[in-house]
């Protein structure tokens, strides 16, 4: 379940959802979902399917994983990107194959401590993590060309907004249990940000605090 051939399947149905950038689905074809997971569900590893990964977290589905990327990489190359949400550290390995360096920030420190083997063992040296309350970000590195936030809070934090490099984009789903819509915003100077609503999504809330 972890061929070649079993990937290309997966990437065929991100075409077939509208995904095109090339360098997006290159990297979703070569990174190998199945190592994020817990080895009881590897089976299931290629599924564009969300799957649990424990403390009430999950993988997220690979369109939702290639439709941020390409929303991100849509205007060009990005240097500094801020993840908020490292999770099981598969969104941050497909970003680190595709921007300079990735600041990725995790609230619950077991899920960062296995991501970081994770990202040894893919031998992947341009990830910055940082453990601490995500919708903080992590104002000493930014500002960041781009932000992707991988849990849904209620509002678009403004801390996240005050770290967006002018000209930056955040990709953020926005909303309570019930109703999440995927948006992306773009900041355009130090006071304007245009925001476009993108499609229904399903995340888990983006919460404060952290866990050891």
């Amino acid at each position: 379940m972890t061929s070649q051939r079993t990937r290309s399947r997966l990437v065929q149905r991100l075409k077939d959802q509208g995904i095109t950038d090339q360098q997006v689905l290159d990297v979703m074809a070569n990174t190998p979902r199945h190592i994020f997971i817990d080895e009881a569900l590897s089976h299931r590893a290629y599924e564009d399917t969300a799957l649990p990964i424990g403390f009430n977290q999950t993988i997220s589905q690979p369109y939702i994983v290639a439709k941020m990327t390409e929303l991100l990489l849509a205007e060009g190359d990005l240097e500094r990107v801020l993840e908020v949400g490292t999770g099981s550290g598969y969104q941050t390995t497909v970003l680190a194959q595709l921007v300079e360096k990735v600041f990725s920030v995790e609230r619950i420190k077991p899920l960062q401590d296995k991501a970081r083997q994770r990202f040894s063992l893919l031998k992947l040296h341009n990830i910055s993590l940082r453990h601490c309350d995500g919708g903080m970000g992590w104002p000493d590195k930014g500002p960041f060309d781009g932000i992707i936030v991988t849990a849904a809070p209620e509002e678009v934090p403004p801390e996240l907004l005050a770290q967006l490099a002018i000209g930056g984009r955040l990709v953020i789903p926005v909303g309570g249990s019930r109703h999440q819509l995927l948006k992306l915003v773009i900041r355009h100077s130090e006071t304007e940000y245009e925001t476009t609503v993108l499609e229904g999504v399903k995340f888990v809330p983006l919460l404060t605090g952290t866990v050891r």
